[in-house]
């Protein structure tokens, strides 16, 4: 089936193009065309009267939505209900996020990605393990019980996933140089967070396939005088990318636009880590036997320490204009593009021929209207 989307601005690149119409066929890009080519007669046509029309976005770190958490959820049904939470605010790609827990329940939730993958629930695109193999004194809410350090014997049960991508948040210290090349090796994306990880131990890693960093700035060591630890590290690798959170809370907005001045923009990702508030009237929930709070857009278990987010793309998008001074393109790319580069998704986060049709049609204030995952138009 064919469909033409007409008078939008579009998202080709970085910039917006208008007179143009996008051409849908097969679940992806056919082309994009003058509004009088011949080859738009015959196809059915929506008019999206003025709407930029850009990439739908891709998000790596979703705990939850809609009132569920993923690790206590760890379904196609659970995942089915995130993903459409989620994507009316324009994320129409992303990565279920399970959290520390036991070794089981972190196999049940591989199993549950790999069904919803083969269910076709949209925009599921793989699994992000977020520990347990993490730092205790950099655990932030993540539970002391289920932490543990990294062994090769554990290797094969975390590159288990078949047919999406397999992102695993590490601290280095927590594991070897050589297990993170095993897994790069295998096809699991590496990244470092919630780490006491030293710039050496970092630069170890680097080297033998980390790729990006957790919620930079959040839980991990902090550029000092005599060390620059793991934000140094992560704003020194020009190759490495960083998950950045933009919510006004979990880091100061001057200190985000200091890290976007110390390397590549395109090495920025916009993230979530959002929970089950996120498309959800409840401003409570439950984390592990522990209740969190939602507080001002913000969630906070009874300590006081920050929980995940309340925050969806669209407002991270938002909020990298008005906090951070980014220009909407860049900010959307943020969003879209550059989470595709990241999980080597060449045909995901942008419009041009054969790209999947996963977009995102938004108004002049970056308030999502309309999405479609490959072409399909949720209801």
């Amino acid at each position: 089936m064919a469909i033409a989307l007409a008078n939008a601005e579009l998202l080709l690149g970085d910039r917006f193009v208008a007179g143009r119409t996008l051409l849908i066929k097969g679940g992806r890009v056919e082309a994009v065309l003058a509004a009088d080519d011949a080859r738009l007669r015959s196809v059915p046509t929506e008019d999206l009267a003025g709407l930029r029309l850009v990439p739908g976005f891709v998000d790596i770190q979703v705990n939850g939505g809609g009132g569920v958490l993923f690790n206590d959820a760890p379904s196609v049904e659970g995942i089915r209900a995130i993903g459409a939470a989620h994507r009316a605010f324009g994320t129409t790609g992303f990565l279920p996020t399970i959290i520390s827990d036991d070794l089981d329940t972190i196999a049940r939730a591989v199993d549950a990605v790999e069904a919803a993958i083969a269910a076709g629930v949209p925009g599921v695109l793989g699994i992000h393990i977020e520990g347990p193999f993490l730092n205790p004194d950099r655990r932030g809410v993540h539970d002391p019980r289920h932490l543990r350090e990294l062994s090769a014997a554990l290797v094969p049960r975390l590159r288990s996933l078949r047919g999406g991508r397999t992102l695993l948040t590490v601290a280095p210290e927590r594991t070897t140089p050589e297990i993170i090349g095993e897994l790069a090796a295998a096809g699991v994306i590496v990244a470092a967070g919630h780490s006491n990880a030293t710039f050496a131990q970092v630069t170890a890693a680097i080297a033998q396939g980390l790729r990006g960093f957790t919620h930079l700035f959040n839980a991990m060591s902090q550029l000092t005088p005599r060390e620059p630890g793991m934000v140094g590290a992560a704003l020194y690798s020009r190759d490495t990318w960083c998950g950045i959170i933009v919510d006004g809370h979990h880091v100061d907005p001057m200190t985000l636009r200091i890290a976007l001045r110390c390397k590549p923009r395109d090495r920025f990702l916009l993230v979530t880590d959002a929970m089950p508030p996120v498309g959800s009237p409840a401003r409570t929930f439950s984390l592990q036997g522990r209740t969190i709070r939602v507080v001002d857009g913000v969630c906070r278990d009874e300590r006081g320490t920050l929980a995940g987010t309340a925050l969806d793309m669209a407002s991270a998008v938002r909020n990298s204009v008005g906090l951070l001074g980014v220009e909407p393109v860049d900010a959307l790319r943020m969003a879209s593009e550059y989470p595709a580069n990241f999980l080597g998704i060449a045909d995901l986060g942008r419009i041009e021929p054969g790209a999947r049709a996963s977009l995102a049609a938004l108004d002049d204030a970056l308030q999502v209207r309309r999405t479609w995952i490959d072409g399909w138009e949720s209801a």
